[in-house]
C-alpha cells in the first residue's frame, strides 16, 4: 500500500476527452491521458484493502493492489511485468474493457472508484514507449501442432501463450487481417488498429503462424484441419445478430450494426470493403434500435460521417442515474451510462418498441413506434413516428454462426444454442477440439475473451505434454 491515507487526501481524476467539436472531424483516439505525476496520484489511492474486491471484479484477475502500489513508488517495468502476468493485451482492456474492476472498488460505494483502467492503460502504454514490451519465444519445443480458429482477443491470447509453451502454433482467420471484432468492430476512435498491429508483430516473432482469408469450414474443411494438428481451439466469437422482424424489414436502409461498422473500419485502415453496398450515414437520419456498447459505436461513427440526426431507442426502461449501493455492490450495477459518442450528439429514448418500417420506393423513410409498460406491453395510444433514412440493429448477438464450421464437425451445443465445453478443460464433443470466448460463452467482453483463451490454453498444454507451467 502505496500511501496509507492516499484515498483521504487524493481526489479522483480520470482521463478527459478532446472537446466533441474537435473529435467528431476524425476517427482517431481522443482520450487524454493523466500526466506521470497525477497517475501516481491516482494510484496512492488505492487502499489495498483486506478483501480485494476488484481482484473478482476483473475477469483476468489483474493482481490490481500491487501494481497500483508499483506505480505509486515509481516501479513502472516491475507494475508492466505484474500486469503482463495477468492479461496478454492490456493495452485493449484498457481502453475498451467497461472496467468491472472499479465497480468492485471499495471506494465505489462512495461512488469515487480508484481509477484502474486508466492506470492499467498508463503502466502499459509507458511499457511500450520504453521498449519493455518484447517477443517472448520458447526457448524448447513441444513438437506439437496448434491450430486456432479465430484471430480476434481470445484466439489471440489462447495464441501467444500456446507458443511461448513451445507449441507450434497456427491461426487461420477468415479476415484479410487479425483482430475480430476489436479490428472490425470496434471504431478507430475508440481503440486504434495500430495497437493491435504491433501485438501481431509480436506474436509473429514468438513463433505464431498467422493463416488469412481461411474461412474454415468455408475455404477449407474443418476436419482437414483436425486431422492435421494435435489440438483445434475455436475461438470464432457469435457473429449472428439479432434481428427485427417486424413489417418492413425488407426496405432498403435497414442493416445490423455489424454491416455497417466494419465497413468504416475498413476505409480508415485503407482496406477495401468487400463487395456489400456501401452503408453511409452522410445526410440522413438515423435510427439506432439497442442501447448497448455496439448502438453507441454506431452513434459515433454516424456523427462522424456526417448524420442529420442521430436516435438511439432501448425497449427496456431508463435504467437509474445511481444504482443502490447496498444491493449491487460489488457486483456490476444497472444504471444510466452515457459514453463518449452519447455525448457527441444523439437522442436517446427509452421503453419503445419498434413496431413498423415504412417506406418509398422500397426504401425505408420512418419507424412506427410505441411505448411499452414493465412488462414491455404496448401502451395503447403511445404511438408514433420518426424520420428514418437509415436503421441500425444493434441489439446484440445471439449465437455463432453454425454453417461452415460447426455443422461440418457435428459439434454439440449447450441449450444457449454456444457452442458446448465448460470451463474446467474447454474440450468440446470432438476429441482434440475445444471452444473458447463468444463462441462457447455468448456475447461478452474482450476481458472475458481474453480470460477464456489464457484458460483455454493452460487445458491445451495439459492435455498435449501431460503438464503445464501455463497460469490459469
Amino acid at each position: 500500500m502505496g500511501k496509507v491515507t492516499g484515498f483521504l487526501e487524493v481526489d479522483r481524476q480520470d482521463r478527459r476527452y478532446a472537446p466533441a467539436g474537435d473529435r467528431i472531424r476524425h476517427y482517431r483516439e481522443f482520450v487524454i491521458p493523466l500526466s506521470e505525476e497525477g497517475t501516481r496520484d491516482q494510484a496512492s489511492r488505492c487502499m489495498n484493502c483486506g478483501i480485494p474486491f476488484c481482484h473478482n471484479g476483473c475477469p483476468v484477475n489483474n493482481q490490481i493492489p500491487d501494481w497500483n502500489d508499483l506505480v505509486y513508488n515509481g516501479a513502472w517495468q516491475e507494475a508492466s511485468i505484474n500486469l503482463h502476468s495477468t492479461n496478454n493485451f492490456p493495452e485493449f482492456t484498457g481502453r475498451v474493457c467497461p472496467a468491472p474492476c472499479e465497480a468492485s472498488c471499495t471506494l465505489n460505494i462512495e461512488d469515487i472508484p480508484v481509477t484502474i483502467k486508466t492506470i492499467e492503460c498508463a503502466i502499459v502504454d509507458r511499457a511500450w514507449n520504453e521498449g519493455w514490451v518484447k517477443p517472448e519465444p520458447s526457448k524448447t519445443r513441444s513438437g506439437k501442432k496448434v491450430a486456432v480458429v479465430g484471430a480476434g482477443p481470445a484466439g489471440m491470447a489462447a495464441a501467444q501463450q500456446l507458443a511461448r509453451a513451445g507449441h507450434d502454433v497456427h491461426v487461420y482467420e477468415k479476415f484479410a487481417k487479425a483482430g475480430g471484432l476489436l479490428r472490425y468492430g470496434i471504431p478507430d476512435f475508440k481503440m486504434e488498429k495500430r495497437l493491435i498491429d504491433r501485438r501481431i508483430a509480436q506474436m509473429e516473432a514468438e513463433g505464431v503462424t498467422f493463416h488469412y482469408n481461411e474461412h474454415i469450414g468455408v475455404t477449407r474443411p474443418a476436419r482437414e484441419l483436425v486431422d492435421s494438428h494435435d489440438a483445434v481451439l475455436l475461438t470464432g466469437g457469435s457473429e449472428q445478430g439479432r434481428d427485427l422482424p417486424i413489417p418492413g424489414r425488407e426496405l432498403d436502409g435497414i442493416h445490423f450494426a455489424m454491416d455497417f461498422l466494419p465497413q468504416q473500419n475498413r476505409r480508415v485502415s485503407g482496406e477495401p470493403i468487400g463487395t456489400n453496398e456501401p452503408i453511409l450515414a452522410s445526410g440522413k437520419h438515423v435510427i439506432v434500435i439497442g442501447g448497448g456498447d455496439t448502438g453507441s459505436d454506431c452513434i459515433g461513427t454516424s456523427v462522424r460521417q456526417g448524420a442529420i440526426s442521430v436516435t438511439q431507442l432501448e425497449i427496456m426502461p431508463r435504467p437509474p442515474e445511481k444504482e443502490n449501493k447496498a444491493l449491487s455492490w460489488p457486483l456490476w450495477p444497472l444504471k444510466l451510462r452515457t459514453s463518449s459518442s452519447h455525448e457527441e450528439g444523439a437522442e436517446r429514448d427509452f421503453a419503445v418498441m419498434s413496431a413498423e418500417f415504412a417506406g418509398e420506393n422500397g426504401k425505408v423513410k420512418a419507424l412506427r413506434c410505441v411505448r411499452v409498460d414493465g412488462k414491455m406491453q404496448p401502451i395503447p395510444g403511445t404511438e408514433f413516428e420518426l424520420k428514418a433514412d437509415l436503421v441500425l440493429l444493434a441489439m446484440g448477438f445471439v449465437n455463432p454462426v453454425y454453417e461452415g464450421m460447426i455443422e461440418s464437425l457435428k459439434l454439440n451445443l449447450d441449450p444457449r444454442k454456444n457452442v458446448l465445453a465448460n470451463t474446467g478443460d474447454y474440450r468440446t464433443s470432438i476429441d482434440k477440439v475445444y471452444a473458447a470466448g463468444d463462441m462457447r460463452r455468448g456475447q461478452s467482453l474482450v476481458v472475458w475473451a481474453i480470460r477464456e483463451g489464457r484458460q483455454a490454453a493452460h487445458s491445451i498444454d495439459k492435455d498435449l505434454v501431460g503438464t503445464t507451467t501455463l497460469p490459469r
